[in-house]
């Protein structure tokens, strides 16, 4: 059988971006996708749950999430090729982005499903386009390492790059991260995006030293995308 033959009679892997916060922040083909597919795969089912509810959208939903990606994408993958079309939730965002989505995806592909990416919401260009560095040429890096050594020899191998950096991290490690990222990088340009779309959203801009001092005696809570200006030597 060819490969247009499989993709003719399987169904089709949507990729469907939802709100980083605010729940208004999700596109008509976004809400037509949740609202036609047979079954909705999500990272957090009760935060998906949330938004279904507020769109009054009653498709079935199913958990994906890291722990148990392998089984159920094998499961899924069954499902898409017996014609069932499927959505692609994350907690939040787009899906596949710094998230174990990717494997459904990559696992589709191979299994010469038809994947469908729907255009919406992710914290790092929402938060490049207003950070105020240069968003030309910019490198997204994933969850920064959790353990100080690593986290040094992380921030070491990026040090040359001209490009944005940008990374996701936790607020509870954000000081420590922000006092690595000065010993490492120097005191570079950088912008802090916390809460984005949400009632609390801010963006902290300014020197490394000066985002530290502002935030030492702060208590950090939400989401945390980070910002850094690419080598100013070079």
């Amino acid at each position: 059988m060819k490969q247009n033959d499989l993709e003719a009679i399987s169904g089709t892997l949507y990729i469907v971006p939802t709100p980083i916060g605010n729940l208004e922040d999700i596109t008509l083909r976004a809400l037509k996708t949740l609202k036609e597919v047979d079954l909705i795969a999500a990272e957090d089912t009760r935060r998906t749950k949330k938004l279904l509810n507020h769109y009054q959208i009653k498709t079935p939903l199913t958990s994906y999430f890291e722990h148990t990606s392998f089984k159920k994408a094998q499961s899924l993958i069954s499902q898409l090729k017996r014609g069932k079309d499927i959505a692609l939730v994350s907690e939040a965002g787009t899906p596949t982005i710094s998230d174990p989505g990717y494997k459904l995806t990559k696992l589709a592909i191979e299994n010469h499903i038809q994947v469908v990416p729907i255009p919406g919401a992710t914290a790092l260009i929402t938060a490049l386009s207003a950070s105020g560095l240069p968003t030309n040429s910019f490198i997204f890096e994933g969850f920064i390492p959790r353990k100080s050594g690593k986290r040094r020899n992380f921030f070491l191998s990026l040090k040359d790059q001209q490009r944005t950096l940008i990374f996701y991290e936790s607020p509870r490690r954000l000081l420590s991260t922000l006092k690595d990222l000065l010993e490492v990088l120097g005191d570079r340009k950088i912008a802090i995006a916390r809460e984005l779309t949400k009632v609390f959203e801010e963006i902290i801009r300014g020197k490394t030293s000066e985002v530290i001092e502002l935030l030492e005696n702060k208590t950090i809570k939400g989401e945390i995308t980070i910002l850094v200006s690419g080598d100013p030597s070079s």
